[in-house]
Order: C-alpha cells, then structure tokens, then sequence
C-alpha cells in the first residue's frame, strides 16, 4: 500500500503514551513484589495469591496497551489517494485583507468601494492562478475568513459574501487585520509571503505601523490599496441610507498617509484603486519578481479512508481482553 498518508498526524503524539504506560506497568509490578515481601511468610504469600498469574497479567496489559495505540492510529485516519496525481504550483502565498466596514459603501468610485474592492482581488486571483491564497477580513475587528488554499473557487465566494454585516463592530482595525494576516501565514513554508491590503484607510488605529513592522520582520512583503477619494463623500448603509451624525451626513475620505507609511514599513508598494486593470498589473507585477516555490496541491485529491484495517484489529483485542482471564485456575 503506497502513499499513505494521515489526515489527522497530530494525533499520531498521543503514541508517545505508550512507553509510558509501560513504565507505569513495570512500577506497579515492581511495587507488587515488594508488598508480598514485606508480608515476610512464603508460604502464606503463595497461598493468598495462588491464583494470581503474572503473566497472564502481562498479556492483558498487551492487548490493553497494543488496543490504544492502533486506537491512535485509527484516530489519525490513514488514507490514501483514490488516483491521479498531485498538482504541482509553483507560487506564493497571498493574504487579502479586506476592508468592509461601512465606509467601504461609500459611491465616490462606481458602483462603491467594496465592490471595486472585490473586482480587484477577482483579477489578481484570475491573472495568478498557483498562488496560495488567503482572506482576512475586518472592520472593528478582524478575522480569517479563509486559511491558505488553492481552491480558488471557495476564495470566491467567502469574497463574494463579505460586507458590513459580517462584522458587527464597526471601525477599521488595520493593525487586527495585520495580526490576523500573521496567524494566516503562521502554517506556511519557506515561501514568499504577501500581504494586499485593501481599505479607504479611515482610522485612528495608532498601533497599525508597529504591527506592520513586526510583520515585515517576518519576512511578509505589505502591499497596500488605498479605494476612495481624499476629498470625500457621504457614507451609506447596505439599504442605500445615508449615515446621519447628529443631523449631519457622515462623510469618508481617504487616508492615503497611513497607508503609503504601511506600505514603506513592509517594504511593498501602495496603490491608489482607480483603474482595476492598472492596480491588478502593479501588484501582479511584483509577485512576479517574487522567489516561487514548489508546493503539491493535494486539495482536489480523492481518498480512500483505511482506518477501518486498524480499528477492527483495535477492537479484537479489546473483546480479547474482556474475556482473557488475568487468574489461573485453581484445583480446589
């Protein structure tokens, strides 16, 4: 059987318990031996313990001991693939993070900025098809949307689907967003890393510079996109209704500084999204000069679970050792 594989490996740790069950079972032995010395008589030790049988005692422990480490096994899921071969894509790793707060609803660029927003990561995704790709969301808060895949088809419709109601808190947390792209990227190889973060920048988060210096300190290449305009406009909710503050239209404008400073700590490129086709070249373009490395993708494989070969034994030896008798017979 070649190419097995574990679905679950992490529980493959749980094994380690095995040797020291073990111990645990030759001290209880050890200490056994020594309570029947101590009583000092032989004969009467040997009477009150007549029918004890260390090694079947021993056995049972095996069966018992054998029994939790196929149960581990079985536990990880041994499987292996049905046919065909792995893809192999040569890319990066890609984290968008994206802005929908309710500024990000704002018209001064057609039809809105969210939606601009969304036709932007679509043309990236489409003109770089062996990314591993990432969504981090976030308004006042944020959150990881979707962890590194290759299938860009669930990436569409998480996209498709966040908007100002996904988070209830509203803000725009870029220096969360910062440190949710991290937790992202925390599983990946030794590959290029790269951030697109896309907002209209409208904060007062202070800490967002100091987290993206500590991301770029890891290796992650920050670009930034910059959706609205500087001079401003109203703010709309999801109906169409313009946001009032007391009695006044809520306006947005866009904070291009914060994200121009974010971009040079992360040593990426800010882009101000006008144009979709101009902003797509500029950050494809430098993913382009990137270091790609190989990586399997396995997510379309079909598998065959095998755990079944293990969990039968598991239980035979588990009915073996109910009815094994740890007691040697005794003639009366």
């Amino acid at each position: 059987m070649n190419n097995i594989q574990f679905q679950y490996p992490e529980a493959l740790w749980l094994l380690a318990l095995v040797p020291v069950f073990i111990l645990l079972f030759v001290a209880y032995l050890l200490w056994k031996k020594r309570t029947a010395k101590k009583i000092g008589d032989a004969r009467l030790v040997k009477e009150l313990t007549k029918s004890y049988s260390r090694p079947k005692v021993i056995i049972k422990f095996v069966l018992l001991a054998t029994a939790f480490a196929l149960g581990c096994i079985a536990v990880a899921n041994p499987r292996q693939p049905e046919g065909g071969d792995p893809t192999v894509r040569k890319g990066i790793d890609v984290v968008f993070a994206l802005d929908v707060s309710n500024s990000m609803l704002a018209s001064d660029i057609q039809p809105n900025r969210l939606t601009k927003a969304k036709d932007l990561i679509r043309q990236v995704l489409l003109q770089t098809p062996d990314n591993r790709v990432a969504l981090v969301i976030f308004a006042g808060q944020a959150y990881v949307q979707a962890p590194l895949t290759t299938d860009y088809s669930a990436a569409q419709m998480l996209i498709n689907a966040a908007g100002p109601s996904t988070i209830t808190a509203q803000g725009t947390a870029i220096s969360d967003a910062l440190k949710k792209t991290d937790i992202a990227l925390a599983t990946s190889e030794d590959r290029y890393k790269a951030l697109v973060l896309i907002t209209d920048g409208e904060t007062f988060d202070e800490q967002a510079v100091n987290a993206a210096k500590d991301l770029a300190s890891k290796g992650v290449i920050i670009n930034t996109v910059g959706i609205g305009s500087t001079t401003g406009t109203t703010i709309t909710d999801e109906t169409g209704k313009v946001k009032m503050d007391g009695g006044s239209p809520v306006i947005s404008k866009l904070n291009e500084a914060i994200l121009k400073d974010i971009a040079a700590t992360g040593n990426g490129t800010y882009v101000h999204l006008q144009d979709v086709a101009s902003a797509t070249k500029v950050i494809t373009s430098q993913f382009a000069t990137a270091n790609k490395k190989a990586v399997i993708d396995t997510s379309l494989l079909n598998y065959n679970t095998l755990y079944m070969w293990v969990a039968a034994p598991m239980l035979l030896l588990l009915l073996a050792d109910i009815f094994f008798p740890d007691r040697k017979k005794v003639k009366a």
